[in-house]
């Protein structure tokens, strides 16, 4: 085989075996084209042996280059997704890439994730996921914290009665309360990319959500996936499934939203629980303020 036959085949895993987009397709194939630059192999076999050892000295060079802790850490997910297709196209009886940690990232101020990171966060838990149903549910689940700001407890409390998504959605909340929220066209794109792909039936009466083996979907398992995504893209601890529902909020509210109307959305019972969110979007603005004027500041 050749280098551009090794990449061609990467390249239809991705595009039509994995469904990425091509945003991560281009960057996943650039990734493996610079590895193969950098060992001159021209076969699955030599490119499955590939060891952790080979990845750091791959990630170093990157690091030379100006890569941030963020970038680098896509760079080993994409390096190791690339590492375990090598190994299953060698027919290994182990596909499972090299096990090896992405870079530490200091621990900062606890703030929402900006949008880009919330979007990033729902690509990454997808292509983490071991099969492609279970990473566009997850990914599913995460559009539905960050796009209408529901608590995860809710999001898996949904039922087959809920499909196809429409504009709104009745969501039952704490208490029993019920109330209506908005839905995005990216959101119920992501509900209905995994009600299609779900092994499992999804009656009305039943759980939306499902695990790996048909049971009803738990928050465990959606923590976990989250977090494997933080630390793929290098994101604080703070990032977690309910900061989505958090930054939800604090976006609204910087783009304008007024306290009444975010209460009716977040669903909750007082407007002081709402309140809180404009001393985030505060804090939020002034820390920007700070490392821009350093000096203004006493």
């Amino acid at each position: 085989m050749t280098r551009a036959d090794l990449l061609e085949a990467w390249h239809a895993h991705l595009a039509e075996g994995r469904r990425r987009s091509p945003h991560t397709v281009r960057a996943y194939v650039a990734t493996a084209a610079r590895l193969l630059d950098t060992v001159a192999v021209d076969d699955w076999g030599t490119l499955a042996r590939i060891d952790t050892g080979v990845l750091r000295q791959q990630l170093a060079r990157r690091r030379a280059d100006g890569l941030t802790n963020a970038s680098t850490a896509r760079e080993l997910s994409a390096l190791k997704g690339f590492i375990a297709f090598a190994r299953h196209q060698a027919g290994m009886a182990d596909p499972a890439p090299p096990r090896m940690r992405g870079p530490r990232v200091k621990k900062g101020i606890p703030r929402p994730v900006t949008p880009d990171e919330a979007v990033n966060l729902a690509v990454s838990v997808e292509e983490e996921a071991s099969a492609e149903w279970i990473g566009s549910r997850d990914r599913a689940v995460l559009m539905l914290l960050y796009g209408a700001g529901l608590r995860i407890a809710e999001a898996l409390s949904l039922s087959g009665g809920a499909l196809p998504l429409g504009e709104t959605l009745v969501v039952t909340g704490k208490g029993g309360k019920q109330r209506v929220v908005p839905i995005l066209p990216l959101v119920r794109d992501a509900v209905a990319d995994y009600a299609a792909k779900c092994p499992w039936p999804l009656p009305k009466d039943g759980p939306l959500f499902r695990g790996a083996k048909g049971g009803p979907l738990s928050q465990g398992m959606v923590q976990k996936a989250m977090a494997r995504a933080r630390i793929a893209l290098g994101l604080p601890a703070s990032a977690t499934p309910h900061a989505l529902r958090h930054s939800f909020a604090t976006h609204l509210l910087g783009a304008g939203a007024d306290l009444r109307s975010l209460q009716e959305l977040l669903g909750h019972a007082s407007l002081g629980s709402t309140q809180i969110y404009t001393k985030v979007d505060a804090a939020t603005l002034l820390d920007v303020y700070r490392h821009a004027h350093p000096r203004e500041t006493g």
